[in-house]
């Protein structure tokens, strides 16, 4: 099949001979023929020679790299690209009966630029944030039940956020596949939790803090622990398992409050160590005259792109110096980015401001980042998204 050709500026091309999957607009010198967002591309350089295939989109990323070779991108390169992603995560021993939660593929990570698959038990929710895999979204569905297969029952597409709002594509969220009841809970590590895959922030659960949720779990032991932007009470009911003495779920969303609540009966009915706030974080700190021995911080993202990365790290910088005043001495602070935007170095140099600020003495124990299931690509840097600090504050 005949791909239009998009040809580069003079030495365009040197940033995918390093393999890095993304093309920006600048770089173009040539589309020769008409294209519509989410075609299928090849990518050629100044000397009209393949360099890639890809889809396009309209924006500053002008085409998200697939194939740095000439292949048929047919329903069978799909799957072989799913399989190896799903070979990945068994190789992982992610998926055992304590824990049918994990991320099928991570965009980026796993050479499917664009595309996010969750695992929730017997269900998948897919979320593009290209058209490109849009327009595929249904083969990937029957994709990924038969890879999964008899394991995965039903696929949810959840894109309504993630989808480019100029291609205006009146994007209906749905089961694209549904063949059994799901009571839209999950096992993560031996507890269960309720997935709001339908009202929920990204595909309703925040997996990529599997890992260290668990290592809070270690540092929970009889201490008072504040879980600020709780959202579904992820990091509340490790510390509950952990035997924290007091647990406190901080969020603005009301629905996520209710959802905490769910988690937490479900794991540890009639707990009275528990307590949650449906309140604005700032309103807490400001009001509230407890201090704790152990604080969570995991904002959503600051800056989601770097006109807003100064904003970002501002408000990085206020939220700790909050947390930084309420916290006890020998007491344990753990604080997150999300924002893909900032970088390790630039996370770190905002806590170190907070304190600073603040004039109390700060040990880093842990640089904590996202897990395994959602891998890294050397050659796209921007894939590593979530930085994580764990400091012992005298």
């Amino acid at each position: 099949m005949n791909y239009t050709k998009i040809i580069l500026k003079p030495k365009k091309e040197e940033s995918i001979y390093r393999f890095h999957p993304w093309i920006f607009s600048g770089a173009i010198n040539k589309i020769e023929n008409d294209v519509a967002e989410g075609d299928i591309v090849e990518i050629y350089n100044f000397k009209n020679e393949f360099c890639a295939l890809g889809h396009y989109q309209i924006g500053s990323i002008a085409v998200r790299i697939f194939s740095f070779t000439k292949i048929n991108p047919d329903y069978n390169f799909w799957k072989s690209q799913i399989e190896k992603a799903y070979e990945l995560r068994k190789n992982l021993n992610l998926i055992t009966n304590s824990n049918n939660c994990y991320r099928l593929v991570h965009g980026e990570g796993d050479m499917l630029p664009g595309l996010i698959i969750d695992i929730y038990g017997n269900t998948a929710i897919i979320q593009a944030h290209s058209i490109g895999m849009h327009k595929i979204r249904e083969e990937i569905a029957n994709i990924v039940c038969e890879i999964l297969s008899p394991i995965i029952k039903n696929v949810y597409y959840k894109s309504n956020s993630t989808l480019p709002y100029k291609a205006n594509l009146q994007n209906k969220e749905e089961f694209l596949i549904k063949n059994s009841n799901s009571d839209n809970f999950t096992i993560e590590n031996g507890l269960n939790f309720k997935i709001d895959w339908l009202e929920g922030q990204k595909t309703g659960f925040f997996i990529d803090q599997r890992e260290n949720r668990k290592l809070l779990e270690q540092y929970s032991n009889n201490k008072t622990v504040l879980n600020m932007f709780c959202y579904t009470g992820g990091f509340s009911v490790y510390a509950l398992r952990g035997n924290a003495k007091l647990v406190h779920s901080v969020d603005s969303s009301k629905r996520a409050i209710e959802l905490t609540t769910e988690n937490i009966q479900s794991n540890f009915p009639n707990n009275t160590n528990h307590q949650e706030f449906a309140i604005d974080t700032s309103d807490f700190f400001k009001n509230s005259t407890e201090k704790y021995d152990v604080i969570i911080l995991d904002p959503p993202a600051f800056a989601k792109h770097k006109n807003a990365l100064h904003n970002a790290l501002q408000g990085y910088k206020n939220l700790n110096v909050k947390a930084l005043e309420k916290i006890n001495s020998g007491g344990i602070l753990f604080t997150f980015s999300c924002s893909q935007t900032v970088s390790q170095e630039q996370f770190r140099l905002a806590v170190f401001s907070a304190a600073t600020i603040s004039k109390r003495n700060v040990k880093i124990l842990h640089q904590l980042t996202q897990p395994a299931d959602h891998p890294i690509n050397i050659y796209h840097p921007e894939s590593e998204y979530l930085k994580g600090l764990v400091a012992w504050v005298e």
